[in-house]
């Protein structure tokens, strides 16, 4: 894993620096941990959805390899980038299905057993939860970024204490801190 983690770090800096032919060599290397990305945010939507794991991936590629003067630190602040596309393209899906609707029944995404907010009866709509991650950003970037990380991308306390470069303590009281605020600021 080291070995694979170096050399997506080595690619995303040659990347960084003009050279786009490393892209070919790049997916095959980031393929398995964006499915797993993606599977965890498609987890939480509705049975129905009809986006699949796979056009997520491509989609969020897409976005990111359309990336401009970015300066790819290592494959962490890759899969943070990634976790934010991705989550971007399923309020952007969520929120077109709303349009399409005319103001029919709102797109609820139900909250998982981490997330222990809300009772099991409730559910969250994903345009609201945005919004709310959207101010929480603007006081309290770092808790943001957390709950996006953890919630939306499935990650780990340990995985998401490496890529904020953080310690594990610090990752839980900032995700403990960010679900009483939304739950203050969505959930009322």
């Amino acid at each position: 894993m080291e070995e694979n983690s170096q050399q997506i770090t080595q690619l995303l800096n040659q990347w960084s620096n003009g050279d786009a032919e490393v892209l070919d060599g790049l997916m095959p290397l980031v393929y398995k941990e964006l499915r797993r990305q993606a599977s965890g945010y498609l987890r939480r939507e509705r049975p129905d959805h009809t986006l699949q794991p796979t056009a997520l991936i491509n989609e969020a590629y897409l976005k990111l390899i359309d990336q401009r003067n970015v300066k790819w630190q290592n494959r962490a602040h890759f899969f943070a980038i990634a976790a934010q596309a991705m989550r971007r393209i399923l309020v952007d899906y969520a929120r077109e299905r709303k349009r399409e609707k005319r103001g029919g029944a709102e797109e609820n995404l139900p909250l998982d057993e981490a997330f222990t907010i809300v009772s099991q009866e409730k559910s969250l709509d994903l345009v609201a939860l945005d919004e709310a991650l959207n101010k929480l950003a603007q006081f309290d970037e770092r808790q943001a970024k957390v709950v996006e990380l953890r919630y939306f991308s499935g990650l780990s306390i340990d995985e998401t204490a490496e890529i904020l470069n953080v310690s594990n303590v610090t990752i839980r009281r900032d995700w403990n801190m960010a679900k009483a605020w939304l739950h203050q600021e969505v959930i009322k």
